[in-house]
């Protein structure tokens, strides 16, 4: 037993996802894999162990059919319980966009959370209570640790510069079909106010409700950062997308995990866009996505050098110290 629990000691970067096509492509991605951890009857989680570049990192997925701030909040205690040298960690999957003038936002794009006005990186949109003057939100939800902050932005700078290496990644798991960018269909963006006509694809939609957009150059991933909103329920709905991004001064990307994570597991959110958070929301770009948010991700690890790693506080001392 204590060359088991020595052997969790040595995985610093904790990864968690929601659903399987996520944990499909965060295992691809491993530069080696330790295979899964041992069962503990006392944990109920199932790790997938192996190293990023210099990192040894576990991999933990939601259960099926379970999701949202509170499952995520459960699958982190637990890992955290049980592999107490993690230093950081990472949110890693798909989300819904939101499309904005300021915001060019398209499917297979990235959002990656970051500090931006009154907000640190992850709001929970529907906490709060109800009054007489309407419902107030309440609560403030940590930043991302300082040393992933310090990566990100040196990801933006690299990027700037021309040095990406996330098409390289992403090609890691493209080749496998199912991930593949061919399979994900049309990049269409209806107008807020135009529901979907019915059925599995947009085929039946009114394409005069359509908003017209410059094409791309490229099929280059573009990566924004700034706010994500987090929430109990599924957002289906371009009026109330774009009314929240409103109120909360304009969000990216709506998604259900990282609300449960970010006081009690800091970490930084990284979602591929797989639709816009709207009535014609299907399932056609998810793999895809997937795919994009978890080659960022191994970016964004390839940048932070183990010593850097190894001089964070763990995930505990983070945690007391900003309770302080």
């Amino acid at each position: 037993m204590a060359q088991r629990n020595l052997r969790f000691q040595n995985y610093t970067v904790g990864w968690v996802c929601a659903l399987p096509i996520e944990l499909a492509a965060a295992a691809e991605l491993l530069d080696e894999e330790h295979g899964d951890s041992p069962q503990d009857p006392n944990d109920t989680n199932l790790y997938t162990l192996g190293r990023i570049g210099e990192h040894n990192t576990v991999i933990a997925c939601l259960p099926a059919g379970q999701i949202g701030p509170g499952a995520a909040a459960a699958v982190a205690v637990q890992m955290k319980s049980k592999f107490t040298a993690i230093r950081f960690s990472l949110m890693v999957g798909i989300g819904g966009g939101v499309p904005s003038s300021s915001s060019d936002v398209r499917l297979g794009d990235v959002v990656i959370s970051q500090p931006f006005m009154e907000h640190g990186g992850v709001v929970q949109y529907d906490f709060g209570k109800t009054g007489p003057n309407g419902f107030t939100r309440t609560g403030f939800l940590n930043t991302p640790p300082t040393v992933l902050l310090h990566a990100v932005s040196k990801l933006a700078a690299n990027h700037y510069r021309g040095r990406s290496k996330l098409l390289m990644y992403l090609s890691t798991i493209t080749r496998l079909p199912r991930f593949a960018y061919e399979n994900t269909g049309s990049d269409i963006l209806f107008k807020s106010t135009y529901n979907h006509a019915g059925g599995p694809t947009c085929a039946g939609c009114d394409k005069d409700n359509t908003v017209q957009r410059a094409a791309r150059e490229s099929q280059e991933v573009v990566i924004h950062y700034g706010t994500i909103a987090s929430g109990n329920q599924v957002v289906k709905d371009g009026v109330t997308r774009d009314q929240l991004s409103g109120e909360l001064g304009g969000i990216l990307c709506f998604e259900m995990e990282a609300a449960g994570l970010m006081n009690s597991f800091p970490c930084l959110v990284i979602r591929g866009i797989c639709d816009y958070a709207d009535s014609h929301k299907n399932n056609l770009w998810q793999p895809y996505a997937a795919a994009t948010a978890a080659a960022c991700a191994k970016e964004i690890m390839s940048i932070i050098p183990a010593s850097e790693v190894t001089k964070a506080r763990t995930m505990d001392d983070a945690i007391e110290g900003r309770e302080g």
